[in-house]
């Protein structure tokens, strides 16, 4: 095979992946207007229905200008040889492939985020506001950018150079070392996460004592659930919408809860929430989606490194110097079928671990107050109450809020 050859390959893999998508997109886009179930017609009224209908409408035309400027923007930059261009710029900097990857890698990122950022400042200034969603403020909005380089920087930039360190001293085996140090990195950051990460960015606080806390107490301690850290996020600082999340494993798990979580929902819907959530653990979802999460990583770091030390990967980019960091961008571009693939399988198991999870709430506590909590979030947020089953199985993690109410009451 030549390098042209796998030019070509790369880019038709990116514009069928395109083309596939905005199909789904389309399809799912003609049932906006269907009429609602008769197990969802108290979700909505007529005028927040037409409301809920619009958001939807706008958010797909604006996905349909965000996804091809994102394509064309791909296809030129493979095209007229970006990637040669921004190695050359690493290169005229240091001779270490490790800086140079570095260099490489935040030109890119920088840049990318720079060509975007405006598609994102509209979405949150005019698409988001427009609906009644948005809370960020501008100075919000650009803070959180400074500090998402900087982790990015930090963890990301990190981790690839201990990676590119691996490959330099080991050869070909170093996906095991990459292997090991991903799996730790994961394992850390499931357990620190919310302790380390989340306060860079938002406000916690215990949730107070009282009669939610109290019944969250009761609750847990009648599944024999030991849960001492529940915590409050001022969500609303960026968002009217609503969520909750379990965190961490041991002395460090722990549940949080949206402050828009508890001002939406009376306290015997929140509890019913947190059983969900309980479920998961209980069920030892958050243990598989880790372990699946490394042993996919696992995967793909051999698979790389079959095909890393080919320069066939870099030539095909335009790149006549071969490196690790041009492999690797070529290899993830022909990667993504794959990628794909092991995504829908995540999110059939994710489905089937959120049925699991309402079966735990529902046998621990009661259906009820769940129906009601998963209604009115689906409300607050104006959800997509009638997607196309194409684009459930594409895209969903979690079942529809009619198969998941159909579930409950059974």
């Amino acid at each position: 095979m030549t390098s042209t050859t796998l030019f070509y390959i790369i880019i038709a893999i990116i514009i069928i992946n395109f083309i596939i998508d905005k199909l789904i997109d389309a399809l799912n886009a003609k049932h906006f207007n269907d009429k609602l179930p008769k197990e969802l017609e108290d979700v909505y009224d007529d005028t927040e229905y037409k409301k809920s209908q619009n958001y939807k409408a706008t958010r797909y035309k604006f996905g349909i200008l965000t996804s091809t400027f994102s394509i064309l923007l791909t296809l030129g930059f493979l095209w007229f040889d970006g990637f040669e261009f921004i190695d050359n710029i690493a290169r005229s900097y240091s001779e270490s492939p490790i800086l140079i990857a570095l260099i490489f890698f935040g030109v890119i990122m920088i840049g990318s985020d720079l060509l975007t950022t405006p598609f994102s400042y509209y979405s949150t200034f005019v698409i988001e506001e427009q609906f009644g969603f948005n809370k960020t403020t501008k100075k919000t909005f650009f803070l959180d950018k400074i500090k998402g380089w900087l982790m990015t920087a930090v963890f990301g930039g990190g981790v690839l150079a201990l990676i590119i360190w691996f490959y330099n001293v080991t050869g070909t085996y170093f996906w095991l070392y990459a292997w090991g140090l991903v799996a730790l990195f994961s394992v850390f950051m499931n357990m620190f996460y919310s302790k380390l990460i989340v306060p860079l960015f938002n406000k916690q606080a215990p949730l107070e004592e009282g009669a939610l806390r109290d019944k969250i107490s009761a609750y847990a301690e009648t599944v024999g659930f030991k849960l001492n850290k529940i915590f409050v996020i001022d969500g609303s600082k960026r968002s009217t919408k609503a969520n909750a999340y379990f965190s961490g494993f041991g002395s460090e798990k722990r549940v949080t809860l949206y402050d828009t979580l508890i001002n939406d929902l009376d306290d015997d819907e929140i509890v019913a929430v947190l059983a969900h959530e309980v479920g998961h653990y209980k069920k030892k979802h958050i243990v598989f989606n880790l372990f699946a999460s490394i042993l996919l990583t696992g995967l793909t770091l051999y698979i790389l490194s079959l095909f890393i030390s080919n320069p066939l990967l870099s030539q095909a980019l335009g790149v006549e110097i071969p490196s690790f960091h041009i492999g690797l961008i070529a290899f993830m571009l022909l990667y993504s079928p794959i990628s794909e693939i092991t995504g829908l399988i995540m999110n059939m198991f994710s489905r089937k671990f959120e049925y699991q999870a309402d079966d735990y709430a529902k046998n621990t506590y009661k259906a009820p107050p769940l129906i009601t909590s998963l209604k009115k979030l689906s409300k607050n947020s104006l959800s997509n109450l009638t997607p196309h089953p194409a684009y459930v199985f594409m895209h969903y993690s979690h079942p529809t809020l009619l198969q998941r109410i159909k579930n409950l009451r059974k």
